[in-house]
Protein backbone atom coordinates (compact mmCIF):
# COMPACT_ATOMS: atom_id res chain seq x y z
CA UNK A 1 0.00 0.00 0.00
CA UNK A 2 2.75 2.61 -0.14
CA UNK A 3 4.34 4.94 1.90
CA UNK A 4 2.11 6.07 5.62
CA UNK A 5 2.48 8.64 8.07
CA UNK A 6 2.57 8.08 11.79
CA UNK A 7 2.36 10.50 14.03
CA UNK A 8 2.58 9.81 17.89
CA UNK A 9 1.56 12.84 20.49
CA UNK A 10 3.32 13.24 23.64
CA UNK A 11 3.21 15.44 26.32
CA UNK A 12 6.50 17.01 25.93
CA UNK A 13 7.25 15.65 22.13
CA UNK A 14 5.24 15.14 19.10
CA UNK A 15 6.93 12.19 17.04
CA UNK A 16 6.25 12.05 12.69
CA UNK A 17 7.81 9.65 10.46
CA UNK A 18 7.05 8.39 6.97
CA UNK A 19 6.98 4.31 7.10
CA UNK A 20 6.63 1.77 4.43
CA UNK A 21 4.85 -1.61 4.46
CA UNK A 22 7.67 -3.06 6.37
CA UNK A 23 7.74 -0.73 9.29
CA UNK A 24 10.90 0.70 8.03
CA UNK A 25 11.49 4.41 9.30
CA UNK A 26 11.84 6.56 5.38
CA UNK A 27 12.00 10.02 7.44
CA UNK A 28 11.20 11.65 10.50
CA UNK A 29 10.69 14.69 12.67
CA UNK A 30 10.12 15.76 16.03
CA UNK A 31 9.05 19.08 17.53
CA UNK A 32 8.61 19.95 20.93
CA UNK A 33 4.35 19.92 22.02
CA UNK A 34 2.69 23.07 22.30
CA UNK A 35 0.89 23.72 25.75
CA UNK A 36 -1.47 26.09 25.23
CA UNK A 37 -4.39 25.02 23.10
CA UNK A 38 -5.36 22.19 21.82
CA UNK A 39 -5.49 24.07 18.49
CA UNK A 40 -1.88 25.26 18.46
CA UNK A 41 -0.92 20.88 18.77
CA UNK A 42 -3.04 20.03 16.02
CA UNK A 43 -1.54 22.91 14.09
CA UNK A 44 2.38 21.41 15.23
CA UNK A 45 0.56 17.93 13.79
CA UNK A 46 -0.01 19.36 10.67
CA UNK A 47 2.84 20.78 9.61
CA UNK A 48 5.31 17.38 10.82
CA UNK A 49 2.79 15.61 8.09
CA UNK A 50 2.68 18.21 5.50
CA UNK A 51 6.80 18.60 5.63
CA UNK A 52 6.97 14.51 5.36
CA UNK A 53 4.37 14.31 2.87
CA UNK A 54 5.79 16.98 0.54
CA UNK A 55 7.06 15.18 -3.10
CA UNK A 56 5.87 11.74 -1.47
CA UNK A 57 2.99 9.89 -2.16
CA UNK A 58 1.08 9.24 0.96
CA UNK A 59 -1.76 6.75 1.56
CA UNK A 60 -2.75 7.61 4.90
CA UNK A 61 -2.01 9.15 8.26
CA UNK A 62 -2.45 7.82 11.71
CA UNK A 63 -2.38 9.95 15.00
CA UNK A 64 -1.50 7.79 17.83
CA UNK A 65 -2.85 10.06 20.81
CA UNK A 66 -2.37 9.45 24.71
CA UNK A 67 -5.98 9.58 25.41
CA UNK A 68 -9.59 8.11 24.72
CA UNK A 69 -10.70 7.93 21.15
CA UNK A 70 -14.34 7.60 19.83
CA UNK A 71 -15.08 4.09 17.99
CA UNK A 72 -15.18 5.83 14.77
CA UNK A 73 -11.00 6.78 15.00
CA UNK A 74 -11.97 10.51 14.39
CA UNK A 75 -12.72 12.68 17.85
CA UNK A 76 -10.23 13.00 20.24
CA UNK A 77 -12.54 12.36 23.32
CA UNK A 78 -10.30 12.98 26.52
CA UNK A 79 -5.95 13.28 26.97
CA UNK A 80 -5.10 13.88 30.66
CA UNK A 81 -2.15 15.63 30.40
CA UNK A 82 -3.09 17.30 27.17
CA UNK A 83 -5.96 20.06 26.36
CA UNK A 84 -8.03 18.00 24.17
CA UNK A 85 -11.62 17.08 24.86
CA UNK A 86 -13.76 15.91 22.51
CA UNK A 87 -11.86 17.32 19.80
CA UNK A 88 -12.44 16.20 16.19
CA UNK A 89 -8.89 15.46 15.30
CA UNK A 90 -9.49 13.73 12.46
CA UNK A 91 -11.86 16.06 10.15
CA UNK A 92 -9.20 18.90 11.41
CA UNK A 93 -6.25 16.80 9.35
CA UNK A 94 -7.93 15.88 6.87
CA UNK A 95 -9.21 19.44 6.13
CA UNK A 96 -5.39 20.80 6.20
CA UNK A 97 -3.65 17.75 4.45
CA UNK A 98 -6.08 16.17 2.00
CA UNK A 99 -4.46 12.85 3.42
CA UNK A 100 -7.34 10.40 4.65
CA UNK A 101 -6.30 9.93 8.26
CA UNK A 102 -7.35 7.94 11.82
CA UNK A 103 -6.71 8.37 15.63
CA UNK A 104 -6.04 5.69 18.05
CA UNK A 105 -4.60 5.40 21.43
CA UNK A 106 -1.09 5.08 21.65
CA UNK A 107 -0.44 2.08 23.35
CA UNK A 108 -2.50 0.86 20.97
CA UNK A 109 -0.42 2.16 18.67
CA UNK A 110 2.95 0.52 20.43
CA UNK A 111 1.22 -3.32 20.77
CA UNK A 112 0.49 -3.47 17.10
CA UNK A 113 3.85 -2.86 16.32
CA UNK A 114 4.93 -5.04 18.94
CA UNK A 115 2.44 -7.68 16.96
CA UNK A 116 3.81 -6.73 13.66
CA UNK A 117 7.12 -6.21 13.65
CA UNK A 118 8.58 -6.78 17.39
CA UNK A 119 8.84 -8.87 20.39
CA UNK A 120 5.06 -10.68 19.32
CA UNK A 121 5.83 -10.50 15.67
CA UNK A 122 2.92 -12.74 14.14
CA UNK A 123 1.43 -13.82 17.08
CA UNK A 124 -2.46 -13.88 16.87
CA UNK A 125 -3.34 -13.21 20.66
CA UNK A 126 -0.67 -10.50 22.85
CA UNK A 127 -1.00 -8.26 25.56
CA UNK A 128 1.44 -5.10 25.61
CA UNK A 129 1.29 -3.35 29.11
CA UNK A 130 3.76 -0.01 28.79
CA UNK A 131 5.32 0.32 32.15
CA UNK A 132 5.74 4.19 32.19
CA UNK A 133 4.45 7.30 34.50
CA UNK A 134 1.74 5.48 34.22
CA UNK A 135 0.06 1.88 33.36
CA UNK A 136 -1.22 1.68 29.51
CA UNK A 137 -2.39 -1.30 27.62
CA UNK A 138 -2.74 -2.60 24.40
CA UNK A 139 -4.76 -5.54 23.48
CA UNK A 140 -4.62 -7.62 20.01
CA UNK A 141 -7.21 -11.12 19.73
CA UNK A 142 -7.40 -13.18 16.70
CA UNK A 143 -4.64 -10.47 14.84
CA UNK A 144 -7.21 -7.51 15.51
CA UNK A 145 -6.71 -4.68 17.81
CA UNK A 146 -9.70 -4.31 20.95
CA UNK A 147 -11.27 -1.35 20.74
CA UNK A 148 -14.22 -2.45 22.76
CA UNK A 149 -17.70 -0.50 21.84
CA UNK A 150 -16.94 2.65 22.39
CA UNK A 151 -13.05 2.44 21.50
CA UNK A 152 -12.05 3.08 24.72
CA UNK A 153 -10.56 -0.80 25.42
CA UNK A 154 -7.24 -1.60 27.28
CA UNK A 155 -7.55 1.26 29.87
CA UNK A 156 -5.57 -1.20 32.21
CA UNK A 157 -4.06 1.22 34.35
CA UNK A 158 -7.46 1.69 35.97
CA UNK A 159 -8.30 -1.93 36.90
CA UNK A 160 -9.16 -1.64 40.39
CA UNK A 161 -6.38 -3.75 42.27
CA UNK A 162 -6.24 -2.20 46.41
CA UNK A 163 -10.01 -2.29 47.70
CA UNK A 164 -9.61 1.70 48.71
CA UNK A 165 -6.07 2.18 48.14
CA UNK A 166 -3.93 5.21 46.71
CA UNK A 167 -5.96 7.97 45.16
CA UNK A 168 -5.66 7.59 41.38
CA UNK A 169 -5.73 10.75 38.91
CA UNK A 170 -8.49 9.32 37.69
CA UNK A 171 -11.01 9.60 40.97
CA UNK A 172 -10.81 6.14 41.62
CA UNK A 173 -8.78 4.83 44.07
CA UNK A 174 -6.44 1.15 44.24
CA UNK A 175 -5.46 1.52 40.36
CA UNK A 176 -3.79 -0.76 38.97
CA UNK A 177 -1.18 1.93 37.88
CA UNK A 178 -0.62 3.24 41.68
CA UNK A 179 1.39 -0.30 42.39
CA UNK A 180 2.67 -1.20 39.05
CA UNK A 181 4.50 2.14 37.26
CA UNK A 182 7.09 4.48 37.33
CA UNK A 183 6.25 6.35 39.42
CA UNK A 184 4.82 3.80 41.83
CA UNK A 185 8.27 2.32 41.58
CA UNK A 186 9.74 5.58 42.60
CA UNK A 187 7.04 5.84 45.73
CA UNK A 188 8.40 2.37 46.88
CA UNK A 189 11.97 3.09 46.60
CA UNK A 190 11.52 6.17 48.54
CA UNK A 191 9.23 4.85 51.29
CA UNK A 192 11.83 1.74 51.07
CA UNK A 193 14.51 3.93 51.26
CA UNK A 194 13.39 6.12 54.45
CA UNK A 195 12.85 2.41 56.22
CA UNK A 196 16.25 0.72 55.23
CA UNK A 197 18.04 3.53 55.16
CA UNK A 198 21.20 1.59 56.52
CA UNK A 199 21.12 -0.65 53.19
CA UNK A 200 20.31 2.40 50.99
CA UNK A 201 23.51 3.96 50.78
CA UNK A 202 23.68 3.05 46.95
CA UNK A 203 20.23 4.96 46.24
CA UNK A 204 20.34 7.67 48.11
CA UNK A 205 24.21 8.63 47.04
CA UNK A 206 22.63 8.60 43.36
CA UNK A 207 19.98 11.61 44.58
CA UNK A 208 20.99 13.91 47.12
CA UNK A 209 21.36 11.54 50.42
CA UNK A 210 17.62 11.83 50.94
CA UNK A 211 14.93 9.90 50.04
CA UNK A 212 13.00 12.67 48.90
CA UNK A 213 16.09 13.62 46.02
CA UNK A 214 15.73 9.88 44.89
CA UNK A 215 14.74 9.88 40.62
CA UNK A 216 13.32 6.98 38.54
CA UNK A 217 16.66 6.33 37.16
CA UNK A 218 18.31 6.18 40.18
CA UNK A 219 16.18 3.43 41.12
CA UNK A 220 17.22 1.37 37.70
CA UNK A 221 20.78 2.27 38.22
CA UNK A 222 21.19 1.67 42.09
CA UNK A 223 19.22 -2.02 41.16
CA UNK A 224 21.63 -3.10 38.52
CA UNK A 225 24.23 -1.75 40.69
CA UNK A 226 23.06 -4.02 43.51
CA UNK A 227 21.56 -2.14 45.70
CA UNK A 228 18.99 -4.52 47.82
CA UNK A 229 16.61 -1.67 48.47
CA UNK A 230 16.62 -0.75 44.78
CA UNK A 231 15.78 -4.69 43.95
CA UNK A 232 12.80 -4.45 46.50
CA UNK A 233 10.78 -1.78 44.83
CA UNK A 234 11.16 -3.37 41.61
CA UNK A 235 10.08 -6.92 43.58
CA UNK A 236 7.28 -4.99 44.91
CA UNK A 237 6.37 -3.44 41.50
CA UNK A 238 6.94 -6.99 39.82
CA UNK A 239 4.45 -8.45 42.36
CA UNK A 240 1.58 -6.28 40.87
CA UNK A 241 2.50 -6.11 37.78
CA UNK A 242 2.49 -10.46 37.91
CA UNK A 243 -0.34 -10.47 39.91
CA UNK A 244 -2.63 -8.33 37.46
CA UNK A 245 -1.16 -10.07 34.17
CA UNK A 246 -2.56 -12.99 35.88
CA UNK A 247 -5.97 -11.52 36.24
CA UNK A 248 -5.73 -10.82 32.79
CA UNK A 249 -4.88 -14.04 31.61
CA UNK A 250 -7.76 -15.31 32.83
CA UNK A 251 -9.58 -13.07 31.28
CA UNK A 252 -8.15 -12.59 27.50
CA UNK A 253 -5.58 -16.37 27.54
CA UNK A 254 -2.67 -14.53 25.64
CA UNK A 255 -0.19 -16.41 24.35
CA UNK A 256 2.55 -13.85 24.49
CA UNK A 257 2.27 -10.35 27.25
CA UNK A 258 4.88 -7.75 26.58
CA UNK A 259 6.57 -5.32 29.20
CA UNK A 260 7.58 -1.98 27.40
CA UNK A 261 7.77 1.83 28.40
CA UNK A 262 10.53 3.41 29.97
CA UNK A 263 10.53 1.11 33.24
CA UNK A 264 11.54 -1.77 30.88
CA UNK A 265 14.85 -0.60 30.85
CA UNK A 266 15.39 -2.43 33.44
CA UNK A 267 15.20 -6.42 32.11
CA UNK A 268 15.13 -8.86 34.19
CA UNK A 269 15.18 -6.97 37.30
CA UNK A 270 11.72 -6.16 36.34
CA UNK A 271 10.57 -9.18 34.37
CA UNK A 272 11.76 -11.94 36.96
CA UNK A 273 9.80 -11.22 39.89
CA UNK A 274 6.92 -10.27 37.24
CA UNK A 275 7.07 -13.45 36.04
CA UNK A 276 7.17 -15.39 39.54
CA UNK A 277 4.16 -13.35 41.07
CA UNK A 278 2.44 -14.02 37.33
CA UNK A 279 3.24 -18.02 37.97
CA UNK A 280 1.85 -17.43 41.50
CA UNK A 281 -1.35 -15.86 40.73
CA UNK A 282 -2.11 -17.63 37.68
CA UNK A 283 -5.19 -19.98 38.18
CA UNK A 284 -4.91 -23.62 37.27
CA UNK A 285 -0.89 -22.83 36.34
CA UNK A 286 -0.55 -26.51 36.99
CA UNK A 287 -3.06 -27.59 34.23
CA UNK A 288 -2.49 -25.07 31.32
CA UNK A 289 -0.11 -23.75 28.88
CA UNK A 290 2.17 -20.97 29.70
CA UNK A 291 2.42 -17.65 28.01
CA UNK A 292 5.80 -15.54 27.71
CA UNK A 293 6.25 -12.95 28.89
CA UNK A 294 9.16 -11.03 26.97
CA UNK A 295 10.23 -7.18 26.73
CA UNK A 296 9.19 -5.01 23.93
CA UNK A 297 11.70 -4.30 21.24
CA UNK A 298 10.53 -1.38 19.08
CA UNK A 299 11.40 1.07 21.76
CA UNK A 300 10.84 4.89 22.02
CA UNK A 301 9.66 4.41 17.97
CA UNK A 302 7.04 1.69 18.70
CA UNK A 303 4.12 4.39 18.53
CA UNK A 304 4.97 5.95 15.20
CA UNK A 305 5.66 3.02 13.30
CA UNK A 306 2.48 1.34 14.67
CA UNK A 307 0.36 3.96 14.15
CA UNK A 308 1.67 4.32 10.55
CA UNK A 309 0.70 0.64 9.79
CA UNK A 310 -3.27 1.01 11.38
CA UNK A 311 -3.28 3.91 9.00
CA UNK A 312 -2.72 1.01 5.55
CA UNK A 313 -6.09 -0.52 7.51
CA UNK A 314 -8.20 2.67 7.46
Amino acid sequence: MGLTIGVDLGGTKIAAGVVDETGNIIESSRVPTPTNSAATVTEAMIGLIKDLAHGRDITGVCVAVPGFVDASRSTLMFTPNLPFRKEPLRSSIEAATAIPTVVENDANAAAWAEVRFGAARNARNAVLFTVGTGLGGGIVVDSRLVRGAFGMAAEVGHIPMVPDGIECGCGQRGCWEQYASGNALLRMARELAAARRAEAGILLALGDNTPEGIQGEHVTAAAQAGCPVATAAFDQLGFYLGKGMAAVSALLDPEIFIVGGGVCVAGDILLNPTRKSFEQHLTARAHRPMPQILTAVMGNEAGLVGAADLARSA
